[in-house]
């Protein structure tokens, strides 16, 4: 039977007299690249997402607009193209309400978002602070930009410095 080994392993005492770490990763090289790949294209999508769902909640809050596509114009009557038309009293009968659009793909696209966090974080074996700092990136404006630079470089480290690390099978 094969027993289960922890994510570091202690090595032999160098001259210091203290023991060095053993660095494992959850996958190989490959899986983990994958996840990377993964997790930096749901980053820059559900950052530029939630971008444009602020840009929304300030129009629709800020302005009282909301952003539609075709329908017809409640006052008027006139085909209604593409723009913004009034959140109330109902500026458009109709057509596309790409605000509450905004709404939802954002929400599924988190989703997806966290399930690339949960892989990358698995497959790296780090802490679970580090996943709430991945997972913020998909609510806090800008942030997933940032994180996804600082752990794409960290994941390029942690592989180029254990070379040994990822190959498990």
């Amino acid at each position: 039977m094969i027993e289960p080994q922890p994510a570091i392993q202690p090595q032999s005492t160098n001259g210091t007299g203290t023991a060095g770490k053993k660095r494992r990763f959850g996958g190989t090289e490959a899986q983990i690249r994958s996840a990377l790949k993964f997790y930096k294209v749901l980053a820059y999508l559900t950052g530029s997402m939630l971008l444009l769902l602020c840009a929304e909640l300030i129009a629709r809050y800020g302005f009282g607009q909301y952003l539609f596509a075709g329908g017809t114009n409640a006052l008027t009557g006139q085909p209604f193209g593409f723009g913004f038309a009034d959140a109330e009293p109902a500026g458009v009968i109709g057509g596309v309400n790409l605000s509450v659009t905004v709404l939802i793909v954002h929400g599924w696209m988190y989703v997806v978002y966290l399930i690339s966090n949960f892989r990358l974080w698995s497959l790296m074996r780090w802490p679970f602070a580090k996943l709430v700092v991945m997972a913020l990136g998909g609510v806090v404006p800008f942030l997933s930009f940032f994180v996804e630079k600082k752990f794409h470089a960290e994941v390029e480290a942690e592989l180029a410095a254990n070379p040994q690390a990822p190959q498990r099978y």
